[in-house]
């Protein structure tokens, strides 16, 4: 069965220190589309987030490439199989050098957010499975 995919792709300002930073998270990066120009990181079978080298992402658009330190483009939200997984997440990031962002806690969904190496924001919620409705 065909499973569709998402590749989120985003500007970056270093490709080598972005790709240090997702594989200090536990992400892995597929050599056969990395360049010096971009990183290929593997989230799961079905997510990639291409980082791209600014001169690069520009071969893609036309229009002016936001700074996400200073404007938000985008807000990327993963899921984690727990409360606990959300914060290993995190504060790994933390640790690597993202900025901490918001706690989001409802009790039955619990979620943590941190702006990567250049501001794009990345968040991370667990949901209790059994108050989600199938």
């Amino acid at each position: 069965m065909y499973q569709q995919m998402i590749f989120v792709n985003l500007a970056v300002n270093d490709v080598a220190a972005s790709k240090k930073f997702f594989t200090e998270l536990g992400y892995t990066i597929n050599p056969q589309f990395t360049t010096d120009e971009c990183a290929c990181v593997v989230i799961s079978d079905t997510i990639i987030a291409m980082m791209l080298s600014k001169e690069h992402y520009a071969n893609f658009t036309q229009k002016e490439i936001a700074d996400a330190t200073k404007t938000s483009e985008t807000l990327i939200c993963l899921s984690a199989e727990s409360r606990e997984k959300v914060d290993e997440l995190v504060d790994a990031a933390v640790a690597a050098g993202a900025t901490a962002g918001q706690v989001q806690d409802y009790g039955t969904m619990y979620g943590r957010a941190f702006d990567d190496l250049d501001g794009h924001t990345w968040e991370i919620m667990w949901m209790d499975p059994s108050q989600v409705q199938g």
